[in-house]
Formats: structure tokens, C-alpha cells, sequence
């Protein structure tokens, strides 16, 4: 009896190392965009258009010197184009640009979809 609760308990032991030895590290880290040009803008451009769907202004300098870039939502407008009465309540978007050591990733922080940016190099933020 035991050693069979010897060996029950070397074989759970093993179980739970070798489990904890194959969980891979989360290898994404913070980053932002170096050496930015007319390639490199047009794809954020075009990547935050597509996951919202929508025409949006991204500026020139958008993730050069932080890895989050907020979409904040357009004020509604009164028919003289002035702004509408009231608050608005909705969150702003938020984005957050990672690396994988390799590739530039754009990710959603709503859903955590993730988008790569082609033409794109971007170091890890320190």
C-alpha cells in the first residue's frame, strides 16, 4: 500500500511539473513604431479602418511614442454644426500595439482581436 502511494504521488508530482515546464510565456510585449513612413501610416490607417468599420483619422505620430492609440468617438452635430447638447457617454476605443519579436501587432482591446501591420517595424516600448 505504500509504495503505491509512493508511486501515486512521484507520478502527480511529475504531472504538475511537466505541466508548469510546458506552459508557454506570454511572448507579446508593448511597442511602439520606429522609423515611421507613408507605408507604415497608410497600413495602421487602413488596419483601424477595417476593425471599425468606419473612416477614421489616425495621426502621423500614432503609436510612436506609446503603445496605446485611442479612438475617441465623433461629437454628434446639430444641424447648424455646432455641437450637440449632452454628454457623451460611450468609451473611447483603445488599441495596443505589441510585438512578438518579429511582427507588429495591432491589437483591439475590446475583444482582443488581433491585426498584423505590414510594412511596419516597431521595436519594444521601454
Amino acid at each position: 500500500m505504500k509504495r503505491i502511494m509512493r508511486t501515486l504521488t512521484l507520478a502527480v508530482c511529475a504531472v504538475i511539473f511537466a505541466g508548469c515546464k510546458n506552459v508557454a510565456p506570454d511572448t507579446d510585449q508593448a511597442a511602439v513604431i520606429v522609423d515611421p513612413d507613408a507605408a507604415s501610416r497608410a497600413a495602421l490607417q487602413e488596419t483601424v479602418n477595417a476593425a471599425l468599420h468606419t473612416d477614421v483619422t489616425v495621426a502621423d505620430n500614432a503609436l510612436t511614442d506609446s503603445s496605446i492609440l485611442i479612438i475617441e468617438r465623433k461629437i454628434p452635430q446639430s444641424i447648424e454644426g455646432s455641437p450637440a447638447q449632452g454628454r457623451t457617454m460611450e468609451m473611447p476605443i483603445q488599441f495596443r500595439l505589441v510585438t512578438d519579436g518579429t511582427n507588429c501587432i495591432l491589437v483591439d482591446q475590446r475583444d482582443a482581436s488581433r491585426h498584423m501591420l505590414a510594412d511596419t517595424r516597431c521595436v519594444a516600448e521601454e
